[in-house]
């Protein structure tokens, strides 16, 4: 199923892509087991306890202890905010450079894969007035009221609904022919499949759906090193890999995003 584009005349540059976003992205996570609100509770509470007990150690003349759980508290409270950050704020910052580097001529067929609630998807489909944004997700709990029709939703509210198209499927197995989109791009999805077989499938099944020449960029939490060597060894260019800063500490450094960028030999 390869998808064409017919232009009606003169292509023109993006002067400035809308950066501000309307949708409700929701909150990124592993919500499989324990909702977003009651992790949420559970941390409230257990910062909340370790303060009263710093409070309480130090009025009985115990300062070490206070010290250790009043800076264990903060620590807590720090953390929060640094995931809260990255997952309502930092993550759009981080995209918005990437697109901006990616130079999109805005004719293009670009692919996310592991779309969620449409952040990555969206802030492409507003830099393709002549393109394409192809989502594809399994609306799994990686997200706060993860849905197909959530997506949808947002496109509207971001005015780019024309523009998106969306497709429930693995991304282990995608359902599109060779050579048949411009840019993949996904944003910490890869990591979620279980194991490192399936994770390879679908850094595969991204190299096997781009043309000739298109660009790869992909932002996760971890195989990223594996995956820009596998990108070498398959004779891929430009292979880069590079943190993408504090802006995607979800939590703090010990849990960072990294970037792998490459281009597909033609």
């Amino acid at each position: 199923m390869e998808t064409r584009y017919p232009a009606d005349g003169p292509l023109k540059p993006i002067d400035k892509p809308v950066r501000e976003h309307k949708g409700d992205y929701g909150i990124d996570g592993s919500f499989h087991r324990v909702s977003a609100r009651a992790q949420a509770i559970g941390i409230a509470v257990y910062a909340a306890a370790l303060a009263v007990g710093s409070g309480i150690s130090l009025a009985r003349g115990k300062r070490r202890t206070a010290a250790v759980t009043g800076a264990s508290s903060l620590g807590i409270v720090a953390s929060a905010a640094l995931y809260i950050h990255a997952t309502r704020v930092g993550k759009f910052e981080v995209w918005n450079q990437i697109f901006d580097d990616l130079q999109l001529r805005g004719d293009e067929a670009v692919l996310d894969m592991g779309c969620g609630r449409g952040a990555v998807l969206l802030a492409a489909a507003k830099r393709l007035p002549r393109g394409r944004a192809i989502g594809v997700d399994i609306w799994q709990a990686d997200q706060t009221h993860n849905s197909a029709s959530a997506t949808l939703a947002n496109a509207k509210l971001e005015n780019v609904a024309e523009r998106v198209e969306l497709h429930t499927a693995d991304v282990t197995a995608l359902p599109f022919d060779d050579n048949s989109v411009d840019v993949v791009v996904s944003s910490l999805a890869i990591h979620n499949i279980p194991t490192h077989d399936g994770r390879r499938r679908a850094l595969c099944e991204a190299m096997r759906v781009l043309r000739p020449g298109g660009r790869l960029a992909i932002v996760d939490l971890w195989e990223t090193r594996q995956h820009a060597d596998h990108l070498r060894d398959r004779g891929w260019h430009n292979v880069q890999r590079r943190s993408v800063g504090w802006r995607m500490w979800y939590g703090g450094p010990w849990v960072s995003a990294r970037l792998v960028t490459a281009i597909k030999p033609g």
